[in-house]
């Protein structure tokens, strides 16, 4: 690698997994044939382009469907029938629910059913958590409602949509806040719970959160904690065992980027990553001076090779902390799983590029190193 090449971001094809598949040596696999390097004679042992602090991520999709993390549709009705009290034709409130087909369209089919042909009202304010518009959605051509609609009334519930909760009537069994992040109340003393609180014998760390649409009848669940950071663990172990080399290893979702077209925010996701190696790491922000501010003021008066050389300086002998000093300004600080998260979300993506593992690398080396 060339002493000028700062942060380098791959994606890596996997084959079509499918659960009880091994993903543990199928992602170290992978890993080892995108890096390997074999030197003129080729039957020598391959040499692997791959240093100490690289940065690994999977994403939280294959490891959920390998390793069995679903729920049925009639599994989320027979929660809610039971939160409902086993209530025939029983009335339940949904407050603010994303509007998505992948995200919540099966949930809502879930709770439908669970109703028994009773009742589903829906708050739905102009834009949902992640500014999705209500109606027509303008990328998708979907009318967000009329989809609603048809679901409720295809298991046999009556459907009612409206802005504002004077608009809806009472009383009912239940009242789930659908948010992301749940925020809004209801001064009725009534039956509540979050998505968080349904399924959560399956999924007890986040329950319906960050689920995605399987089939018609399943959703993929959002991988544990506990899952997730013991399958990082095992990775980051083969990784050592075969190349000796000290890697960083996460599960990753939702990025948190905004779209600045559609204003979008793509965080359905819970958590940006619910597992990750090395925590001192990624749960850290970045220590960065502003390159081009010092440049720009306190050495106005410098260029060429003496700017670059008191800007490395600069560099070498920065604090350990900068939070709350002006060397800094301007360098948006956030965790690094959240930095590291939009950037493999952006690089992976969702569709057909089929590279579910990302290796970010040189992520911790600076200008003070460049020759």
């Amino acid at each position: 690698m060339y002493n000028n090449v700062g942060v380098v971001g791959m994606g890596i094809k996997l084959p079509i997994l499918k659960q009880g598949d091994n993903l543990v040596e199928e992602v170290v696999r992978a890993v080892l044939d995108a890096t390997a390097e074999f030197p003129n004679d080729s039957l020598s042992e391959p040499y692997f382009d791959l240093n100490n602090k690289d940065v690994l991520g999977i994403t939280e999709s294959i490891v959920a469907r390998v390793y069995g993390q679903y729920v049925t549709v009639d599994e989320i009705a027979d929660d809610i029938h039971r939160k409902c009290g086993n209530k025939e034709e029983a009335r339940v409130l949904l407050m603010a629910p994303i509007y998505s087909r992948n995200r919540f369209s099966m949930i809502l089919k879930g709770i439908a059913r669970g109703t028994h042909k009773g009742h589903i009202s829906i708050l739905e304010p102009k834009f949902d958590e992640v500014g999705n518009p209500s109606g027509v959605n303008p990328f998708t051509g979907c009318d967000i409602d009329k989809y609603y609609r048809e679901i409720c009334e295809a298991e046999g519930c009556t459907y009612k949509s409206a802005e504002s909760i004077e608009r809806l009537s009472f009383p009912f069994d239940l009242i789930i806040n659908c948010e992301l992040n749940p925020k809004v109340e209801v001064s009725q003393s009534v039956n509540r719970c979050t998505l968080r609180d349904i399924c959560n014998l399956l999924n007890p760390d986040f329950g319906l959160l960050g689920t995605n649409k399987a089939s018609e009848e399943k959703l993929k669940l959002f991988p544990t904690r506990l899952l997730a950071t013991t399958f990082c663990e095992a990775v980051k172990s083969r990784l050592m065992e075969e190349t000796g080399k000290d890697i960083y290893v996460c599960v990753y979702g939702d990025g948190c980027f905004k779209d600045p077209v559609g204003g979008i925010w793509e965080k359905a996701d819970p958590v940006t990553m619910p597992g990750y190696t090395n925590p001192e790491i990624f749960e850290s922000t970045p220590n960065e001076i502003k390159i081009k501010a010092f440049a720009d003021d306190k050495y106005d008066g410098l260029q060429g090779e003496e700017l670059t050389e008191v800007i490395k300086q600069e560099i070498r002998e920065k604090k350990e902390s900068l939070k709350g000093n002006m060397a800094s300004q301007g360098t948006t600080p956030r965790l690094r799983r959240d930095l590291f998260a939009s950037v493999m979300d952006l690089i992976s993506g969702s569709g057909d590029r089929g590279t579910p593992v990302v290796l970010l690398q040189h992520l911790f080396d600076d200008y003070s190193t460049t020759d």
